[in-house]
């Protein structure tokens, strides 16, 4: 308790308001409770860890009634912010990116990154002893990806190939879709295929690689990091932004900034309600940082790709 008033307090301060500031109360009273949708995690039904904490902590952010709705799915989610029945959203990269395509009114206000400084994942075409040495020899090759529906191992790397002009169908011939992505490094490690698509994490473009993925699994398998190369980098996926209505009145938008930019420093246990799966806190981003997502939307949408 005395932990969650620190905080509280240091919120405030952060945002150097009172609760409900007779200023700004014209958007409060407008949007009456804010809504907060979410996506539940599977098998936990329409429960949510620690709701009561967060909707404390965005409550004393914003100076107003703040109301969670947590969705069966992210194509619920995103009928509920297109429809303005909620305000704001946590989505994953392609779910974001099919929201904004849906309706044009969302915008990302923030993302999360790794303790290790990742900001998303890249698609990668990993070869064993130089085997397939670039794009251009992959047709004479065997090469293996993760099943269709994997968005690292399949379409990431269809979607990246497309976007950079080079045109692969879903069914080449000279393409394996394995049962799953460990099935998939499997027969590039036992020699069953030349080359794999995989994912590695990743900072900024000109960032150095980052430790994980499939590169990391390789090794763990076995695979000496010699005996393959990475021959082919995809455009960067950014991990999935927290997203509001484009029309939402930018002194909520400014409030919401601050209290999440600033939240894992504050209250890393409210962060850790927030954001299970990247450590490293939340960074401001705008929409041209998910122009990759935008890309696979398109490519499953079929307007990238080959018929």
């Amino acid at each position: 308790m005395k932990h969650a008033l620190k905080a509280s307090a240091a919120i405030l301060a952060l945002l150097g308001a009172s609760w409900p500031g007779p200023a700004r109360a014209d958007w409060r009273d407008d949007i009456g409770t804010f809504r907060i949708g979410i996506v539940a995690e599977p098998g936990a039904g329409n429960t949510l860890p620690g709701l009561a904490l967060l909707t404390d902590a965005y409550t004393k952010a914003l100076g107003m009634k703040v109301e969670f709705v947590v969705a069966r799915d992210y194509a619920a989610l995103i009928e509920a912010q297109a429809n303005a029945r909620i305000e704001y959203a946590v989505y994953s990269a392609t779910a974001y990116a099919t929201a904004s395509e849906r309706c044009s009114c969302v915008e990302p206000l923030v993302a999360p990154i790794d303790s290790d400084g990742a900001i998303g994942i890249r698609s990668v075409l990993l070869t064993r002893n130089g085997k397939v040495p670039d794009l251009t020899a992959m047709e004479a090759h065997r090469v293996v990806m993760a099943p269709s529906d994997s968005v690292g191992g399949s379409l990431l790397p269809l979607a990246g190939l497309a976007a950079e002009g080079v045109k692969v169908a879903e069914d080449a011939p000279f393409l394996t879709h394995a049962s799953s992505a460990a099935a998939a490094e499997a027969m590039l490690v036992d020699g069953e295929a030349d080359a794999l698509f995989g994912w590695i994490p990743s900072a900024a473009d000109d960032g150095p690689d980052i430790a994980g993925g499939t590169v990391a699994r390789l090794e763990v398998a076995g695979l000496s990091k010699t005996a393959f190369q990475i021959v082919w980098r995809s455009g960067l996926l950014r991990y999935g932004p927290h997203a509001v209505r484009s029309n939402l009145d930018p002194e909520a938008k400014r409030r919401l900034t601050v209290f999440l930019t600033n939240l894992r420093s504050i209250s890393p246990d409210i962060y850790d309600l927030l954001e299970a799966k990247h450590s490293g806190g939340f960074t401001v981003v705008d929409p041209q940082d998910y122009a990759m997502a935008a890309a696979v939307v398109r490519w499953v949408s079929g307007s990238d790709h080959q018929q």
